[in-house]
């Protein structure tokens, strides 16, 4: 069983949210793989991986390239076995993978200002808990991430 924290992004963009988050990963001695609904999406990404200013540096790079297997952030728009040996999924824009089994945690990602991208993660939700995961979720507030009661997702 794989545990799965949805994050609704309700202060912040995703930009602005996940070095926070994979310096979390990084400091506890993971990898990531993070998974972007598109190949737009997932440039982007590692181009703004490079700029954050806390974590002040995270490691990464596009999946694809010859030095995958060293890369403790791998990036890419399509579910593949992470080449960097990945224990820690990162799911963004409503992307989805069929190998979260495969997972110790995943992290989704979702911003809470779109209906439509809460609504996917409602789904989401369903479907991970219909698969037996183990399910948690995060809040964005003044104070930084807060985890509520074990329910969907609100609007």
């Amino acid at each position: 069983m794989t545990e799965i924290g949805f994050y609704h992004l309700t202060r912040s963009k995703l930009q602005e949210a996940l070095p926070k988050l994979l310096g979390r990963v990084l400091d506890a001695g993971g990898r990531g793989f993070i998974l972007c609904a598109d190949a737009e999406r997932a440039r982007a990404l590692d181009a703004a991986l490079w700029l954050p200013a806390d974590p002040p540096w995270l490691p990464h790079g596009l999946a694809g390239g010859e030095h995958d297997a060293a890369q403790p952030l791998l990036i890419a728009d399509q579910d593949i076995p992470p080449a960097n040996g990945a224990r820690f999924l990162v799911l963004v824009d409503g992307a989805a993978s069929a190998r979260l089994a495969e997972y110790d945690r995943v992290l989704d990602l979702f911003d809470g200002g779109d209906e439509a991208a809460v609504a996917a993660a409602r789904a989401r939700w369903v479907a991970a808990k219909e698969a037996g995961h183990s399910l948690t979720y995060w809040q964005q507030t003044a104070r930084g991430w807060e985890k509520k009661a074990s329910h969907p997702p609100a609007s």
